[in-house]
């Protein structure tokens, strides 16, 4: 053995010499080794125990997310991976909202303001003929709230054909707060002596439909589509209820407010008592959340917690956010609302202003609301009645993932939902 062995060799054993200096016997030498495996051994385990669980919960929430995405739908892929997170991940909606909190605020008070209003509808309030064979209600202009009105503000408009010698329904914008002059109110008001109002469900709203149907408008029934407009709170997130051609879907839920079309065209919001079913005499009915409004006076339930999970989770959990909501004037009329930027207590306050006698709230936050108007001056030539660059006019002209309202001209008999 030479030199470099010799020294090797000893480097190599004085890596186990005692403290004293005395090298390991052979015994000593196997036990350190021993204790060394075994702690290489414990820590494989423990790396084992904590990683193995991991992986299989990235690879089940892997699974659940490729599954869910690759489902067909009407959603934007941004869209669709939130509804995922929200509806499949623990806390889903706490983590959204608090994410989205950095980039949600509220509108700023004050300042100029606008100079115009958007322009809605074809054309101004049609005057009635003498021969119209129902003797229907034209709602006043929608007293504006500025002392200086801008041009047109309050004014209706109608959106398409007549029906009987008379505007089915109209159209008008109005800026609803002198604190946030920037904020526009869209309002639909739909006559229901000339048209049929229709609830569709939609490809996976509301999750237990007996009978989806088309998912969108008819394709047989849009020679008479005069407009949609969107529904009410997922059943996830709001626990409603909803019913179709005599069918239920979720159960009603007693004490719930609930829009209900009746098989004799009358349409309704109701406090619901009647038990989980619907009745025969009704033809649809969608529920969301108690009421905002009733009998003219807000909800007193408003003041005390307004931003609460009982009037729907908003866009990082800030109060103003685009709200919709629907309302019964005092002849039976609907009147639905798209307001670019409100609370759910200012949301009421627009249904209170603009005549409505009970109001509840629809869907919220820039994904979701959609107002549509039909014109039929070049095929049906769809316009969306608000901004919104999240949908497009088509939405409901395909099939969507959400329920939604259609509105048409009125044909004679007991109203149905027309799937066909």
């Amino acid at each position: 053995m030479d030199i470099r062995e010799r020294d090797t060799g000893r480097s190599r054993r004085s890596t186990y010499l005692q403290p004293a200096g005395r090298p390991l016997d052979r015994r000593e030498l196997m036990a350190r080794r021993a204790e060394q495996r075994q702690r290489v051994i414990r820590r494989r385990r423990i790396l084992f125990g904590t990683g193995a669980p991991l992986i299989l919960i990235l690879l089940y929430f892997g699974i659940s997310y490729v599954g869910y995405m690759v489902q067909p739908t009407s959603m934007t892929f941004s869209e669709r991976s939130a509804e995922w997170f929200r509806s499949s991940v623990p806390f889903g909606n706490w983590l959204v909202d608090t994410a989205e909190h950095y980039t949600a605020g509220a509108p700023q008070k004050g300042g100029p303001g606008l100079k115009r209003l958007p322009t809605v509808g074809i054309a101004s309030l049609h005057p009635r003929t003498k021969h119209s064979t129902y003797s229907s209600y034209t709602p006043p202009p929608i007293k504006p709230v500025f002392a200086k009105p801008l041009p047109g503000e309050g004014i209706w408009h109608r959106t398409g054909p007549l029906v009987d010698g008379g505007p089915p329904v109209l159209v008008t914008t109005y800026r609803p707060s002198t604190a946030y002059p920037s904020i526009v109110a869209y309002v639909l008001w739909i006559d229901h002596t000339r048209t049929d109002l229709a609830y569709y469900p939609g490809r996976y709203e509301p999750p237990s439909a007996v009978d989806r149907g088309p998912m969108m408008v008819p394709v047989d029934q849009r020679y008479r589509l005069l407009a949609t407009f969107n529904s009410g709170f997922t059943h996830i997130d709001t626990n409603n209820g909803s019913a179709v051609n005599g069918h239920t879907n979720e159960p009603l839920i007693d004490g719930n407010a609930t829009l209900v079309g009746y098989r004799n065209g009358q349409v309704n919001i109701v406090k619901w008592s009647g038990g989980p079913n619907a009745p025969a005499n009704i033809a649809w009915a969608r529920q969301s959340l108690t009421p905002i409004l009733w009998n003219r006076k807000l909800n007193p339930l408003l003041n005390t917690n307004p931003n609460s999970v009982h009037w729907g989770y908003t866009l990082g959990g800030v109060t103003f956010t685009p709200r919709t909501g629907v309302g019964i004037d005092s002849h039976g009329n609907v009147m639905f609302v798209v307001v670019s930027e409100a609370t759910v207590i200012s949301l009421a306050q627009v249904l209170q202003h603009i005549g409505a006698v009970r109001g509840m709230e629809f869907d919220i936050n820039p994904e979701w609301h959609t107002l549509i108007t039909y014109s039929h001056r070049h095929g049906l030539d769809p316009k969306m009645v608000e901004p919104q660059s999240m949908q497009s006019p088509y939405r409901y002209l395909t099939p969507d993932d959400r329920d939604f309202m259609a509105v048409f001209a009125k044909k004679p008999g007991p109203v149905t939902v027309p799937f066909k």
